[in-house]
């Protein structure tokens, strides 16, 4: 009977607003069922000055919640926009194993309305906290993941219940988690989202990487601020005693710190890609797996402490150029999308502080094995790559994209999450003068990925006449989300909806032609048609081509009139102007 009453005694004395992480001196963390109780708590303990918003239920019936706090009572979205009030949203826990966002934000969060920290900074701007994203994947809880992660003692699991990994799913939105999220995000259309995350991979001792954009990529006048905010934050971090790194920490090569580092700018699967790209500021944060829990939770705490307070001094200035960058899209004048990015030839050496290591050859894996010797501080010597460049640009159409029929009703509902405007064709319109992309030249990828099979299509759009049917989608580039628009729709994109495997069936054979029908014609055509025997002449010159009996066949399949012209033909196109 002792032990129980003396658990019951600890609670009853804990302080309010105070979570299982900090009751245990940062070695454990609560369940999700403490992250829901403290938001409905906060607002209770903090009247007119927090909200505890529900987004809605998780795939197994858990709430989705997020705590809004401002001193000056700003806590919707409609009266942020009212008073023109700069927002920043911290997120914890997209995979729920990475947890220290959930216990440094509530820490941090009571600390400031109890006027413990941040003095006067919540008045000028309002901090929109979802403490756990992944919440079915934090209920997978155990001692035994993450083992390459210093505490906390049991934490939850990397993907959701259907097994999605909700920083892949930013651009496609499968997971009905990202839905609820990406609708609430873009109510708030916050000026700084900020993802909290702990690093995978080697030893070291820098323990924080803050990776913010635009600040390489995007508008330039954005790259300015983004530079200077990532300046100014990694600055005071310094001054705090941790050292801070502006790009993620992951080797060129696996296991080889003689490989070194290059700063990469993500696609729009990724949280701070994607935000990136709607001309606000996004930011990953990266805790370093091998430091404590009670260093991660204090180093994310700093983070976003430093953040708010940065935002708070500059919010007009940042949202005066956001604005700027906004009426440029919707007046049309953003004609060109950068949908991928490399690194330049440029090279800096970096003194980085590592450990002593090893790395010989393994017998058990037959690969080179590293091993770190965390007792003996080292600088490495090490190539950096920090600059980027754009490896793939492309041109947008006058008008916008038409979506087919066929397949608006999935694409609807993924278009009005992600706030992007749109217009269902009331009528058909026959032989409409579209730019369409058809192509033979394309590959699936051998492995699926998020449940995809990617598919990678190469071609150019050309003009072309197309039947529209009544109910096609038609999503103009003249809007707040443009660039978003030209992810999804361009073939080539890494985070297009054809590259993720959407429109596979549309690259599929589905109809065919005998062999025996297709050896008649085949000689038919050659006796009347020398372009044709030229061409097959010319195949014959490549050896597997020549001895593919079926190559050779689907040579002349392709010219019969029974050929499905269909096939290899994106059912999306592009034109100069809205269909009428």
């Amino acid at each position: 009977m002792l032990l129980p009453t003396l658990t019951a005694l600890v609670l009853t004395q804990a302080p309010p607003l105070t979570s299982t992480s900090e009751q245990s001196g940062w070695t454990r963390t609560g369940r999700y069922a403490e992250a829901e109780g403290l938001c409905r708590a906060f607002p209770k303990a903090f009247p007119g000055k927090a909200r505890c918003d529900t987004l809605g239920l998780s795939p197994e019936g858990r709430p989705l919640v997020a705590l809004v706090v401002s001193q000056d009572g700003t806590l919707t979205a409609d009266a942020a926009r009212r008073k023109q009030r700069p927002v920043v949203f911290f997120q914890g826990g997209i995979h729920a194993g990475e947890i220290d966002g959930k216990d440094a934000g509530y820490w941090l969060l009571r600390d400031a309305l109890q006027g413990k920290a941040l003095p006067g900074v919540l008045k000028g701007v309002t901090a929109v906290f979802v403490p756990v994203f992944n919440l079915d994947g934090h209920e997978r809880f155990t001692p035994n993941h993450r083992p390459n992660q210093v505490g906390p003692e049991e934490m939850g699991f990397r993907t959701t219940a259907q097994n999605l990994n909700l920083n892949r799913d930013y651009a496609k939105v499968d997971a009905p988690e990202m839905a609820l999220l990406l609708k609430y995000l873009n109510a708030w259309d916050p000026l700084v989202y900020v993802d909290l995350h702990v690093t995978d991979g080697a030893k070291f001792e820098p323990d924080v990487s803050v990776s913010l954009e635009p600040q390489k990529s995007g508008p330039p006048a954005l790259q300015a601020l983004g530079t200077k905010l990532t300046e100014e934050l990694l600055t005071g971090l310094t001054a705090q005693g941790h050292q801070p790194l502006r790009f993620y920490p992951s080797f060129i090569q696996d296991d080889d710190p003689t490989s070194g580092f290059a700063y990469g700018v993500p696609p729009p699967r990724f949280s701070h890609g994607f935000w990136s790209i709607h001309h606000r500021f996004g930011v990953l944060v990266e805790t370093h797996s091998w430091k404590t829990h009670a260093q991660r939770v204090k180093a994310t705490r700093d983070v976003m402490e430093g953040l708010l307070r940065l935002v708070a001094r500059d919010g007009a200035a940042l949202q005066a150029a956001v604005k700027a960058e906004d009426q440029k899209a919707t007046s049309g004048q953003v004609r060109e999308v950068v949908l991928g990015w490399e690194n330049t030839e440029k090279r800096e050496t970096l003194q980085f502080k590592g450990y002593a290591y090893e790395r010989t050859p393994s017998d058990v894996s037959g690969q080179p094995w590293i091993r770190y010797d965390d007792t003996k501080p080292q600088t490495w010597t090490v190539p950096y790559a920090p600059d980027v460049k754009p490896s793939l640009r492309v041109t947008l159409p006058t008008g916008g994209y038409v979506v087919s029929a066929a397949h608006a009703a999935w694409v609807a509902p993924r278009l009005a999450v992600h706030g992007i405007t749109f217009q269902r064709l009331a009528r058909a319109v026959p032989a409409a003068k579209v730019e369409s992309f058809r192509t033979q030249d394309f590959q699936f990828r051998a492995q699926s990925s998020e449940g995809h099979q990617g598919l990678v299509a190469k071609g150019g759009w050309k003009p072309d006449t197309q039947d529209v049917p009544a109910g096609s989608l038609y999503v103009p580039v003249a809007q707040k989300n443009v660039q978003l628009v030209a992810h999804l729709f361009e073939p080539s994109g890494p985070d297009s909806f054809l590259a993720w495997g959407f429109f596979n069936a549309h690259f599929e054979q589905k109809e065919y032609i005998e062999d025996y029908v297709v050896e008649p014609f085949a000689r038919e055509l050659l006796a009347k048609d020398a372009g044709v025997k030229a061409a097959f002449q010319e195949r014959l010159k490549d050896p597997a081509f020549a001895k593919d009996p079926r190559a050779r066949l689907r040579f002349f399949a392709e010219r019969h009139p029974a050929w499905d012209e269909r096939l290899g033909l994106y059912p999306v196109y592009r034109v100069a102007s809205a269909l009428k």
